[in-house]
C-alpha cells in the first residue's frame, strides 16, 4: 500500500505565533504515524515561485494522510496557524512503480 504525504509550500507572518500551531499540530501527526522528512531547511527555488518554507510529511497510508487532515486534532491545530501563515499544500499518494536504473 503506497505511501501518503503532504507538501507544503508556506511563508511565516508571525513566527512567535506559529510556535503555537507547531506545538498544537503533534497530537495529530504522531496519532496518523506521521514523520518528517522535510521542515523548513535550506530552499533554493529552481523554477515557479515557491514560497519560503517547504514541508514533507511522510504518512504510513495516503488514506493516514487524508484522515490526519480531517480529524479533530488537526482541525484545531489550524486555527494556531490562521493569520499567522500563508500556505499551498497537497496530499499525494506514493509511488511504488519502477524507478530510473
Amino acid at each position: 500500500m503506497p505511501k501518503g504525504y503532504w507538501v507544503v509550500f508556506a511563508d511565516v507572518t508571525d513566527a512567535e505565533g506559529y510556535k503555537g500551531y507547531i506545538s498544537a499540530n503533534a497530537k495529530a501527526l504522531a496519532k496518523y504515524g506521521a514523520r518528517f522528512l522535510a521542515r523548513g531547511g535550506k530552499v533554493e527555488p529552481k523554477e515557479g515561485k515557491p514560497r519560503s518554507r517547504v514541508v514533507v510529511v511522510e504518512f504510513p497510508t495516503y488514506s493516514a494522510a487524508l484522515d490526519c487532515y480531517r480529524s479533530p486534532e488537526y482541525v484545531a491545530a489550524m486555527k494556531e496557524r490562521e493569520g499567522r501563515s500563508v500556505w499551498d499544500m497537497v496530499t499525494t499518494e506514493g509511488y511504488e512503480g519502477s524507478q530510473p536504473t
